[in-house]
């Protein structure tokens, strides 16, 4: 009944809700303890804000250096070429109008146009019937007159008794003597006919007078021929081995006659017309007699192989001709080498990563390589690729160390 009556008093009638105990004291400590320890996680340690700038600047992060990759090559002792260019032209070696010698029919031409053909190989066959004939003719000829030349050697032999008994008057053996003389003659003229009956024949036969490659056909068979004919029958031309004429400027002859002169082979290459493939190598063969007033040059000859026809008559070549050789040139690569203002320089590599242009002076140029004559040393480090981005002192990263 106690309990009931404290109830009844803690709850007033029409109040709706229960009333709360009152706090402890030792609740209201623990809030206050965890509030603290709140501000002092969101405003750090009272060490950190009050550190120097000094201090904190020492632990922030380096700024970052903007770095170039390039590639780069050194520079390398090479054996570099002294050469000639020149724009040279095809000439074959031999260049022969195959004509008949005889006139006749036309009976066959057995090779194919544009074909390479060997020396004494038939090119074409004139009717021999007639000129067999004729052969024969003449041996029947010589035949009859050698009998006679035989039966008045036989009277001069009797003359020539008779006439030392007294028999026969002087004269008559004079005669016989003549006559003798007379028919040597005309035998030796028959075996001069047969000699041509022989050769006409022959001539029937037209063959390549050298190796190297027939031309279009001028004539067909069945036709006439005579040895008149200014078309001849086919152009044959010697290809193996094949020569290239092209000229060079007077200055640069000393050079050559020296290297000939001193029986040394200068090798000379024949490129396309765009310089890009090489087509041949050959020697140089032969220079001209003089030099021409008009331009100033000279002209040489080389010979090459042609082993595999690269080179045809009267084709237009590249030729580049090797004056010199230099054993162990200071070289780069041509690809380091640019052109501006300052002239032909390079983008040098320090020790420090860096970059400085160079203006070297340059020599010749062999292949994808150019002769270093001063401004860099061996093992100088300069940048073949990545150049468009560079500028002096600019930060490099070697990509192809």
């Amino acid at each position: 009944m106690k309990n009931l009556d404290d109830r009844a008093r803690t709850s007033g009638p029409g109040t709706g809700r229960k009333r709360l105990p009152a706090p402890h004291p030792w609740h209201i400590g623990i809030a206050l303890a965890a509030s603290v320890g709140m501000l002092s996680a969101c405003s750090g340690s009272p060490t950190a804000s009050t550190a120097s700038p000094a201090a904190a600047a020492s632990r922030a992060p380096a700024p970052h250096v903007h770095r170039v990759p390039v590639s780069v090559q050194t520079v390398a002792a090479w054996p570099l070429t002294r050469t000639l260019d020149a724009l040279g032209t095809v000439t074959a070696r031999r260049t022969i109008l195959v004509r008949t010698l005889v006139d006749g029919r036309l009976l066959r031409m057995p090779f194919r146009e544009g074909q390479l053909v060997h020396a004494g190989d038939l090119l074409a066959q004139v009717d021999p019937r007639p000129f067999e004939a004729a052969l024969a003719n003449a041996r029947a000829q010589r035949e009859r007159d050698d009998a006679q030349l035989q039966e008045a050697r036989r009277d001069l032999a009797r003359y020539r008794r008779l006439v030392a008994e007294d028999s026969i008057p002087r004269q008559q053996f004079d005669t016989q003597k003549a006559l003798v003389r007379q028919l040597v003659g005309t035998v030796a003229a028959d075996q001069a006919q047969i000699r041509i009956a022989q050769l006409n024949l022959g001539y029937a036969r037209i063959t390549a007078p050298v190796s190297g490659r027939v031309g279009l056909r001028q004539v067909d068979p069945g036709n006439i021929v005579h040895a008149s004919d200014a078309a001849g029958i086919v152009v044959l031309t010697q290809v193996q081995p094949i020569d290239v004429t092209f000229a060079i400027p007077q200055d640069d002859l000393p050079a050559v006659l020296q290297r000939m002169g001193a029986g040394q082979a200068m090798r000379v290459d024949a490129y396309g017309r765009d310089g890009s493939a090489r087509l041949a190598r050959g020697v140089l063969t032969a220079t001209d007699s003089q030099i021409d007033p008009t331009t100033g040059t000279i002209k040489l000859k080389a010979s090459f192989a042609n082993r595999r026809q690269t080179l045809f008559p009267g084709q237009f070549v590249s030729v580049r001709l090797a004056l010199e050789t230099i054993p162990d040139a200071p070289t780069i690569p041509t690809a380091s080498v640019q052109h501006g203002a300052p002239g032909a320089y390079v983008y040098q590599v320090l020790p420090d990563d860096t970059v400085a242009i160079r203006t070297p002076k340059l020599g010749i140029t062999d292949g994808g390589r150019i002769q270093v004559v001063d401004g860099l040393s061996i093992g100088d480090k300069v940048v073949t690729e990545g150049v468009d981005r560079l500028k002096s002192g600019a930060t490099v990263e070697i990509v192809n160390p």
